[in-house]
């Protein structure tokens, strides 16, 4: 079973690569060998992220750095990049706590926001340094890796936010009923609720990231085989199975789907918007958002991606197997898996708290034995 349509994702491909050559001419010509170095090994999608985090080390280090001072980051040589010392990258890091972004808008404003970075940002965004580094001191461009010295923060972790089964249970009542909705929302939801159940049953059902929902196609799913296949993030093909009851909410919305008219270049998208075009990922955020806040109030950071967490979390509960997760959730590295799913869960945690017997329970239990 082979995706029919590589359409959408070929176009999200060419998109990715338009603007990875914008940014590149707005970096040293080191970094553009460095991605024509790495392109056999990475997709246009990492490539991309690698340029938005040296774009940010380039402008800092020409804003910032006295020994760049007017000097832009298109123009620099090997020579001044082998400049670039440990402290440098060490205050580039805490520049990376707080600043800010200048745009200016069609009208000639100019427009100012805020960004910060917490320990998995800046993470990732010196991780993109010791790589680009790594290349230039392997082909003897610069005399060092000066990154490498610079320590990694330490990442805290961070607790899992997943749905429990009872709150599955409401967010799906909640999609399939409408009632909770706000009298606004409600006017939509008898376009939307097939779709909306299909998709938060598919999501719970089989872990798939919201990149890959969206990219969907009809001719993606095979219901005989009550299966389909999806696009993963490096551009690899999958396939994955489904339950009887996901399978069931997918044909249900399907038949309603077919009656739709899509707009053109959209006609084969699995799941539409209301105005008839593919759906954005955005838009799935949002669709999640809107019931989990029914389903979840206290947990107000449900997203797609913790519906994928839910899945993970209750596959591993019922199996056992970290392997058969990973596999299914699409890591590369079982340890990614590991870290999020095999820790002891919470009513395990319960059950430890319950047997733990301190003094004044023997107390108690020797009274009675006393008496």
């Amino acid at each position: 079973m082979q995706k029919s349509n590589p359409d959408f994702h070929a176009q999200k491909s060419r998109q990715r690569t338009e603007l990875l050559r914008q940014i590149q001419r707005e970096l040293p010509v080191a970094c553009l060998d460095f991605f024509v170095a790495i392109e056999p090994q990475t997709s246009v999608l990492t490539r991309l992220a690698y340029a938005y985090d040296l774009r940010i080390f380039f402008q800092y280090l020409c804003a910032e750095v006295r020994a760049f001072a007017g000097k832009i980051p298109s123009d620099l040589q090997d020579a001044e990049i082998a400049l670039v010392r440990k402290l440098d990258i060490e205050r580039y890091t805490g520049f990376l706590t707080l600043y800010y972004k200048n745009h200016t808008g069609p009208d000639g404003e100019v427009i100012s926001w805020e960004i910060q970075n917490k320990e998995l940002g800046k993470m990732r965004k010196l991780s993109s340094l010791r790589s680009f580094f790594k290349y230039m001191y392997a082909g003897g461009r610069v005399p060092g890796n000066v990154a490498e010295l610079v320590p990694l923060p330490k990442r805290h972790e961070k607790a899992i936010i997943r749905l429990e089964i009872d709150e599955v249970v409401r967010l799906l009542d909640a999609a399939e009923s409408g009632e909770a909705l706000s009298e606004r929302q409600q006017k939509y939801h008898a376009l939307t609720r097939a779709r909306d159940l299909a998709m938060l049953t598919l999501f719970l059902g089989t872990g798939i990231r919201v990149s890959e929902c969206v990219g969907l196609d009809i001719d993606d799913f095979d219901f005989e085989q009550n299966a389909f296949v999806i696009t993963r993030k490096g551009g690899d093909e999958t396939i994955l199975y489904l339950s009887d009851e996901v399978a069931d909410a997918l044909q249900n919305y399907l038949k309603k789907r077919l009656k739709a008219d899509p707009l053109p270049g959209h006609e084969r998208a699995f799941f539409l918007s209301l105005q008839r075009r593919r759906i954005t990922q955005r838009a799935v955020e949002n669709l999640v958002r809107k019931y989990a806040q029914i389903a979840a109030p206290l947990k107000r950071k449900i997203s797609p991606h913790k519906l994928r967490s839910t899945f993970g979390t209750n596959l591993y509960r019922e199996t056992g197997d970290i392997y058969l997760v990973a596999d299914v959730l699409g890591h590369a590295d079982v340890n990614t898996t590991r870290r999020h799913y095999a820790a002891i869960p919470e009513d395990r945690r319960r059950e430890a708290a319950r047997r733990t017997v301190l003094r004044e329970d023997k107390r108690k239990a020797q009274r009675i034995d006393e008496e």
